[in-house]
């Protein structure tokens, strides 16, 4: 009996039945706030690497980094699906390479499932991962971790010849064994065309709302992230004002006097008091 409420494969099964709802969640206390929620899944990103340890960027974030999220995730949403994020080079140098790290995702990092960016110039490797019985989320259209060569993190699929590379990588990681597809940052239409070409559940962030679910970091959905502001990112709290309101009021209080007051104290026998006033006089 699986001890999560949605498998893997639960989600293929979603597929033009129902949409899929996913949330990216990094720590303890946002992961028992998704699972209290009910979203289908949570995914631990290395978008860690920027919104939980300042990194401008995905490169830095390291395995054991990674590890370190997705175990505080698991202890928070234990009854929530959890994928894992394979970060920069924890996949590129070898297929062994990658099985073993893929591998530590589920045994410490206790998720049932593991994220991969890139299309067909990784399916090779996404096949190895499925064989060895690590179930496998692909990323395609704008990958974080390829930015470099797509000068920065713009929207692919725009000409002809990306959107029919994006399509193609697409089927090859449904053959590869992929259980789902990310589309990230792509036009809806070709979104819709992906989606309807694969077997598999394609999961939207600035996709458009013809893939068969989406997902949103935790941080943008309650409004905490304000270095970065995609456009396909909606804020429905806008919990870094309020949070600043809430610490700009205690600061208030504490400067003032006010805080903490008589209901926040605890009390002793006045007697003891002056017995300990007497012994030290």
């Amino acid at each position: 009996m699986s001890l999560f409420k949605v498998s893997p494969t639960d989600l293929i099964g979603k597929k033009g039945k129902e949409k899929i709802v996913g949330i990216t969640a990094y720590d303890y206390t946002s992961a028992k706030l998704a699972q209290a929620s009910e979203v289908d899944f949570i995914l631990i990103g290395d978008s860690a690497s920027m919104i939980m340890l300042g990194h401008p960027d995905t490169f830095p974030i390291t395995m054991e980094e990674m590890l370190i999220f997705c175990q505080a995730v698991a202890r928070g949403a234990p009854e929530t699906l959890r994928i894992g994020d394979l970060p920069f080079l924890s996949y590129q140098v070898s297929t062994e390479k990658a099985i073993y790290n893929a591998g530590m995702m589920i045994k410490k990092g206790r998720c049932h499932a593991v994220k991969i960016e890139g299309g067909m110039e990784v399916a090779s490797t996404v096949s190895a991962i499925v064989k060895a019985g690590i179930p496998i989320m692909g990323h395609i259209g704008l990958t974080p971790q390829r930015s470099m060569e797509m000068g920065g993190l713009r929207v692919q699929g725009k000409d002809l010849e990306t959107a029919e590379k994006i399509l193609h990588s697409a089927k090859a990681l449904e053959e590869a064994g992929a259980f789902s597809i990310v589309l990230e940052g792509i036009p809806s239409d070709l979104a819709k065309l992906i989606t309807e070409k694969v077997s598999i559940p394609t999961i939207g962030i600035g996709a458009g709302p013809h893939t068969d679910g989406q997902i949103l970091v935790f941080h943008d959905v309650v409004g905490l992230f304000s270095d970065l502001r995609p456009k396909f990112v909606k804020n429905y709290v806008q919990g870094f004002e309020l949070f600043k309101k809430a610490i700009t009021s205690y600061k208030e209080e504490v400067k003032n006097g006010v805080f903490p007051g008589k209901e926040h104290q605890y009390t002793i026998n006045p007697e003891l008091i002056e017995e300990l006033k007497r012994r030290y006089d």
